[in-house]
C-alpha cells in the first residue's frame, strides 16, 4: 500500500482512538468514521479491532455489549493514561506543530 503523505501513522491508532472516546462513547464503525474524516482513509477491522482489544485488555477502555453491537468507552485508567499521552505528544510534537503554521 502507498501513502499519500509518506508516512502511515499507524503509531498514533491507539492515541486516536483513546482521544475519540474522551468525547464519547462509539462502536468500532463510528471509531473508523471519525478516524476516516481525520486521516482520509478509514482503517481496516484487522487493524482496528485488535487495537480495540489490546487497550481493553490494558484497562484503558471498556466493552459495553448490547445485542451484536459493542460500545467503547474510556476507563478511569484510560482517561489519566490519555492526559499523560497528551502531555507526551505536545512535548515530543509541539515545535513540529508550530512549524507548519
Amino acid at each position: 500500500m502507498r501513502y499519500k503523505y509518506g508516512c502511515d501513522m499507524r503509531g498514533m491508532l491507539s492515541f486516536q482512538i483513546m482521544w475519540l472516546l474522551s468525547k464519547k462513547q462509539m462502536h468500532g464503525e463510528q471509531i473508523a468514521k471519525e478516524i476516516e474524516k481525520r486521516r482520509g482513509c478509514k482503517p481496516k477491522a484487522g487493524t482496528l479491532y485488535p487495537a480495540l482489544r489490546e487497550l481493553k485488555d490494558a484497562n484503558l477502555i471498556r466493552g459495553t455489549k448490547k445485542g451484536k453491537l459493542v460500545t467503547y468507552s474510556l476507563t478511569r485508567h484510560g482517561r489519566d493514561s490519555l492526559k499523560h499521552a497528551i502531555a507526551y505528544f505536545c512535548r515530543s510534537f509541539g515545535d513540529v506543530i508550530a512549524e507548519t503554521d
